[in-house]
């Protein structure tokens, strides 16, 4: 009996995504433990290891399909001593492998293509001698948004499937629509609406990153009420101290956002009805400061977690956060690096960006957005002076955390990256 390869959940809250290559091929044999696949999920891009040993009998899904559910099949091994026949009634139950077509199915469509040459169906595209053409879900609806004729793509999936990175040669290489079919989606110019026309553009699928973070956001900006409150931290005394540590040692480089991380977990401690999220019918209070610090990424952000980060020494902070920033650049975080924070950190400082209100991360109660550290004028003891001021804005879960608290934490942050040596207290 074949043994079933099934699309993984890779994390608790996975429902699909993407195949994103086969690292194996029909026929090959594997050993448990062999890497056989990459799936890419909503943040990072993870290896899929075979649990038992066989020959590849059958790839079910093409390489760049999206959208894959969890638990559907997407290969099939034979065991020893089995042969193709084994296959027979069992591959054909996977959803995304082209079903044969009836012999009249292609007289069918010729007429309906006939009828309607500028929209052909998008579930049975028809070539020009009234063939059908077999292409991914993915890549045709990649075309239909593309306003791109399947008759004019030549496949390189299994059988001449038409799959993702066809499309994406045939955009990049220019491909139009044959002149039979002059739809108005394939003009350089779409229509936006019949009085008016859109200037032209490109169209760049959405990854998975990308649509999680619309579906998130969204979400929460819709369901969540944010409220912001913004303090200005004098840094000059921090910015002395992380030079005169990182002057003692080679081994590490102290960062002013390791200083923040770690200023913020201490903040959250000494003010812990900070460190709260809504849970639907009351709150979690947390017993840990566990700090999501947004790395951008290609595609997106992510935002890794330093556990514990009040407890944390600076040294350890800043391993950690290079480590993981790293490993998020490379889509290489597990699920539990990035997942399960309390509270979120989003530095634009490097930018120049001075102050802006950043958007809470559900579950979360509140993230803090962090300026760029600009020499400001000040008045200090009834004269001018100069300092280096950042601006940092705490968005909060109106839910969770009230004004006062809110204010408090900020208080409390404050204090302890104007007075630094007091993180150790």
């Amino acid at each position: 009996m074949p043994i079933k390869i099934l699309m993984p959940a890779l994390s608790p809250t996975m429902t699909e995504g993407t195949l994103a290559k086969w690292l194996v091929s029909e026929g090959d044999d594997v050993n448990s433990g062999d890497v056989i696949a990459e799936i890419e999920t909503d943040k990072a891009t993870m290896e899929v290891e075979a649990v038992e040993e066989g020959k590849v009998g059958k790839l079910l899904v093409d390489a760049g399909t999206e959208g894959v559910k969890v638990n559907e099949l997407i290969a099939l091994l034979l065991e020893d001593g089995e042969d193709s026949g084994a296959l027979d009634g069992i591959a054909d139950t996977a959803p995304a492998a082209p079903a044969a077509e009836p012999a009249s199915a292609p007289a069918a469509a010729a007429p309906a293509a006939a009828a309607a040459p500028a929209a052909p169906a998008p579930a049975s595209p028809v070539a020009a001698d009234g063939g059908r053409i077999f292409a991914s879900p993915l890549a045709r609806r990649m075309a239909q948004q593309a306003g791109l004729d399947l008759a004019g793509v030549t496949g390189s999936g299994p059988n001449g499937r038409i799959v993702k990175k066809d499309i994406e040669a045939a955009l990049v290489g220019g491909a139009a629509a044959p002149a039979v079919a002059p739809a108005p989606a394939a003009a350089p110019a779409p229509t936006a609406a019949p009085d008016g026309f859109e200037p032209a553009f490109d169209f760049e699928p959405a990854n998975n990153m990308r649509k999680v973070i619309a579906q998130r956001l969204t979400e929460s900006k819709q369901t969540v009420p944010h409220f912001y409150l913004t303090v200005d931290c004098e840094i000059d005394t921090l910015l002395a101290l992380r030079k005169d540590l990182n002057s003692r040692s080679d081994d590490y480089k102290i960062s002013v956002n390791d200083l923040i991380i770690k200023a913020s977990g201490v903040a959250l401690r000494r003010v812990p009805a900070a460190n709260a999220s809504w849970a639907g019918d009351g709150i979690k209070r947390y017993h840990s400061a566990d700090i999501s610090v947004a790395v951008a990424i290609e595609g997106g952000l992510i935002t890794p977690v330093v556990r514990d980060a009040g407890g944390k020494g600076l040294e350890t902070i800043s391993a950690e956060m290079k480590d993981l920033a790293a490993r998020a650049r490379d889509g290489k975080l597990m699920p539990e690096e990035y997942q399960g924070g309390t509270f979120s950190i989003s530095n634009l400082g490097m930018f120049g960006i001075k102050q802006f209100d950043a958007v809470i991360n559900p579950p979360q109660g509140a993230i803090m957005a962090v300026g760029a550290g600009e020499q400001r004028p000040i008045v200090r003891n009834g004269a001018l002076a100069v300092a280096t001021v950042m601006s940092v804005t705490l968005s909060v879960d109106h839910r969770v955390v009230d004004g006062a608290v809110g204010a408090e934490f900020l208080a409390a942050f404050k204090k302890l990256i104007e007075d630094p040596m007091t993180m150790l207290l």
